[in-house]
């Protein structure tokens, strides 16, 4: 029997990850972790702690039958753990809670609760969650902020007098140790000295585990018909720039690539390695070339650097998203880059633009659904067809940038999902 489970909370910030690493950890070896939503950061920190790529699912950019293939494919595991993102229904809006995917794919839910400061009102919002959608898949609640024994048993007695249906599988001690965040997340470079064992002792201590295996049992679907734009292999080569500057991609676009394309190669342009002659497709993923750090990798990789500016001057094919757009231009306040591109960019103090898009083709009519993330903006451009979103019927003038055979957007998509829908 397959066991999977969906940990959420009300809101972000709540210790969704921290419970997540550890189960990832206590679940070691036999765990696929999962991240609900279009997040780069997590599913890399669900890879280094479970040494097993994390696979995003996306009620947006996939429907139905996409999101069920999408976690069938990759359920290959004894259990299968998905982190939430912010509030259990934020996102119903758009079909991309962690309600939807949780619903849609028949998997337990496992709420984080806050009780610091509170124990009878922690029922009133168990109730409002519980109450708000009557399908919703909440199975479990695991109390975060806890002062003492005393405090857990407390709380618990009123949710079970007072919350049907739901069971306290435990609670977690305030002032455990955590791991710090930058402006888009997880600091990636701190996990590799941080003790996880010891940090996911401490989380789990007072949880039953056993206890919460009893319940997150699931059913494990008939493989459905491809439910996606058949893949034609390409006789081609296709080059992939993944790596410490570039490491925001999808694991299944990764996969994605590996069907369309005869060849795949990385290349990890911070150790300065060239782009082969022969390349058919170069793909930048996103990330950080902003960052003193970042750039420092940038401006060493010379050798890089000329080698995808001979590709480029050749109007081979070239796809690059957000930091791979900037990339391609000639910089961003005074860090220079590449320069294929005529433009330039300025990082701004606050985020420039967060959620959910559509992205157009001038050229196609090609419209793509997609997630942009980025505090960067464009402050110089040649005249030409550089908006690709069109938001609420209202044009976006720095999407991105299409040059012949050169696309570069700030706009993250999941590729298999593209439907060539219309707005």
């Amino acid at each position: 029997m397959k066991k999977a489970l969906v940990v959420s909370a009300i809101a972000s910030n709540q210790g969704k990850t921290l419970l997540t690493m550890a189960l990832l950890t206590h679940f070691k070896n036999r765990v696929r972790p999962f991240k609900i939503g279009p997040d780069f950061i997590d599913p890399q920190f669900h890879e280094k702690v479970a040494s097993y790529p994390s696979v995003n699912l996306d009620g947006y950019m996939m429907d139905e039958n996409q999101l069920n293939w999408i976690f069938n494919k990759y359920n290959d595991k004894d259990v299968a753990i998905c982190e939430g993102v912010m509030g259990f229904y934020d996102g119903m809006d758009k079909n991309s809670s962690a309600y939807d995917v949780a619903k849609i794919l028949n998997i337990p839910t496992l709420l984080i609760l806050d009780a610091g400061g509170s124990y009878i009102t922690i029922s009133a919002i168990l109730n409002g969650m519980l109450n708000f959608r009557d399908d919703n898949t909440i199975k479990a609640v695991v109390l975060n902020k806890v002062s003492s024994k005393m405090h857990f048993e407390l709380v618990k007695k009123h949710i079970e007098l007072e919350c049907e249906n739901v069971i306290v599988v435990g609670w977690i001690e305030k002032n455990l140790p955590s791991i710090s965040s930058r402006h888009l997340g997880l600091d990636l470079e701190e996990l590799e000295s941080v003790a996880l064992d010891s940090i996911a002792k401490d989380v789990l201590k007072n949880i039953d585990t056993q206890l919460l295996e009893t319940i997150i049992d699931i059913k494990v679907q008939d493989k459905k018909t491809y439910p996606f734009k058949p893949i034609i292999q390409k006789d081609e080569k296709c080059i992939l720039v993944k790596d410490k500057n570039f490491s925001f991609i999808y694991h299944d676009n990764i996969e994605y690539l590996k069907e369309l394309y005869k060849e795949v190669i990385f290349i990890d342009s911070t150790k300065d390695e060239e782009i082969p002659n022969d390349a058919d497709m170069v793909i930048i993923a996103g990330g950080y070339v902003e960052t003193d750090e970042s750039y420092a990798r940038v401006k060493d990789s010379i050798k890089f650097k000329n080698s995808l500016i001979n590709h480029a001057s050749k109007n081979k094919n070239i796809y690059a998203e957000c930091a791979g757009l900037i990339y391609l231009g000639k910089k961003i306040d005074e860090k220079e880059m590449s320069g294929i591109l005529d433009i330039e960019f300025k990082l701004g103090k606050k985020r420039e633009r967060l959620g959910y898009y559509k992205g157009i083709d001038f050229d196609t009519n090609e419209v793509k659904k997609g997630h942009a993330f980025h505090y960067s903006y464009i402050t110089s451009a040649p005249k030409g067809k550089i908006g690709l979103y069109k938001v609420s019927k209202k044009m976006m003038k720095d999407g991105g940038y299409k040059k012949g055979n050169l696309v570069g957007t700030y706009l993250h998509t999941m590729w298999r999902c593209d439907k060539g829908e219309e707005f």
